[in-house]
């Protein structure tokens, strides 16, 4: 007997981390996906029944009973499907083949006294179906299981860039010491990077497109079987029905192109997460950062002392595995030789997988930021350690001053040496500025040094 526990799993989505990719599950498993192709089937024989051309009749209570089969369908209807793709059943032998599956099943489902199997499927291509099946799915996989868990990065980035917004920390550019910030500015950076690109996830959700058009985009089938039904008309009315915008020209595959906006738009927002797990990792690497220790938890199998990033590595390893499918998808799913190959249709399978790591990700990003806890003192002793950093406020105002060679006589003072805030008072003292510029300059400190950053918070928009 196959061992289907989690130990067995062949990927860790569906095994070390099935727990966390539980909320997709509805959305993008293969029972999702029947179920969805079982809605497109069922949609589609009413829009038929609709137009008065065909002989379909399809009263109230058979509607009822049709839409039932999709919002009812459960383990043993997707069993069923898979069976008559594998094995065949009754009447029917084995398809081979997932779509054509489905019309058998529904056939098997129509209600009592209504003969129209000969209508299921009709002038279609499985592409037809498959298109809009997956776009139906990725929408709400999208909207209700990836963009609340960013809005919820998003919400705690604002949370400690508003309660830190005046904790004085050191910044670093090039790794090396540079003109000091604050800790809540800093994360403000990353709220605010983070609102733009959903946005961005948001604008290509809502762009989602599918074809209806046969089996080379030309309505062939459905113009010679009627020719005085205007299926353009028809196919742009039925995909708006599915919450989704019409692609009126194409091939016998939908181009993607929707999908690769999707794909880069959550792509956008992967990079804006791995910056700040590899910001976090230095900063707790630098003890600018400490984190609660989880109870029971081993942070070393040999250095019990240690409580190691690990929330911020797992987020970074998955949300870099995530853009690489997703990278991967796009590029793949926008080409097709000629008017159709079959490569995509394996490739699509993997969508759920990239989405999947996409979650893991943003969750252990979550937690990681529930844990970190900004040491002021740390912080503060590093500024204090480094008053070269001053030196550019003091170059500055010696500017203002007249002072042609102030950067340079600064720079002679600072670069590539150890210095103290003595030996800025030094260089105070044997300027020729006035007494009240020689007390400006004295009051500068590392700490006070940073500008109107704990302001810049404010900017950031609900």
């Amino acid at each position: 007997m196959t061992d289907r526990s989690a130990l067995a799993a062949v990927s860790p989505l569906d095994g070390r981390y099935a727990r966390d990719t539980e909320p997709l599950v509805p959305y993008v498993s293969e029972r999702a996906l029947v179920r969805a192709r079982t809605q497109v089937e069922v949609e589609y024989l009413i829009a038929l029944a609709d137009l008065d051309a065909t002989p379909v009749e399809i009263d109230a209570a058979q509607r009822e009973h049709l839409r039932a089969v999709y919002e009812a369908f459960d383990a043993d209807d997707a069993a069923l499907v898979k069976q008559l793709e594998t094995e065949g059943d009754g009447e029917h032998a084995a398809t081979n083949h997932d779509v054509k599956a489905v019309e058998y099943f529904l056939r098997e489902r129509l209600p009592e006294g209504l003969d129209a199997a000969q209508w299921i499927h009709f002038g279609l291509t499985s592409e037809d179906v498959n298109n809009l099946a997956y776009r139906v799915l990725l929408e709400p996989a999208v909207e209700a299981v990836l963009l609340p868990e960013l809005r919820a990065v998003r919400d705690a980035l604002v949370d400690l860039a508003r309660e830190h917004r005046n904790v004085p920390m050191l910044a670093r550019t090039h790794g090396q010491p540079a003109t000091p910030t604050t800790f809540g500015k800093e994360m403000a950076v990353y709220a605010s990077r983070l609102g733009r690109a959903l946005g961005r996830i948001e604008d290509a959700t809502d762009g989602l497109s599918g074809k209806l058009a046969g089996a080379s985009g030309v309505y062939a089938a459905h113009h010679a079987a009627y020719p005085d039904v205007d299926w353009r008309a028809f196919a742009r009315e039925f995909v708006a029905d599915l919450g989704l915008a019409h692609e009126p020209v194409t091939t016998q595959v939908n181009p993607s192109d929707d999908l690769a906006a999707l794909f880069d738009a959550l792509r956008g927002a992967n990079n804006v997460l791995l910056d700040l797990d590899r910001d976090a990792w230095l900063y707790i690497s630098d003890r600018y950062l400490g984190q609660e220790a989880a109870a029971g938890e081993t942070g070393s199998s040999t250095m019990p002392h240690k409580v190691n990033p690990i929330d911020f590595e797992n987020s970074e390893g998955n949300l870099s595995k995530a853009n690489a499918d997703l990278v991967f998808l796009a590029d793949y799913l926008t080409t097709s030789r000629l008017q159709r190959d079959l490569s995509d249709s394996t490739v699509k399978r993997n969508v759920g997988a990239a989405l999947a790591h996409c979650l893991i990700g943003y969750g252990k990003l979550q937690r990681g930021l529930g844990k970190a806890v900004p040491d002021e003192q740390v912080m503060r002793a590093d500024l204090d350690a480094t008053p070269e950093v001053i030196g550019e406020a003091v170059q500055t105002i010696l500017r203002r001053e007249g002072h042609a060679d102030a950067y340079e006589r600064v720079k002679a003072l600072t670069r590539g040496r150890e210095v103290t805030i003595e030996d800025f008072h030094d260089l105070f003292a044997d300027l020729d500025v006035p007494e009240e510029v020689r007390a400006e300059l004295r009051e500068l400190t590392p700490a006070g040094y940073t500008g109107v950053a704990d302001e810049l918070v404010d900017d950031l928009r609900e």
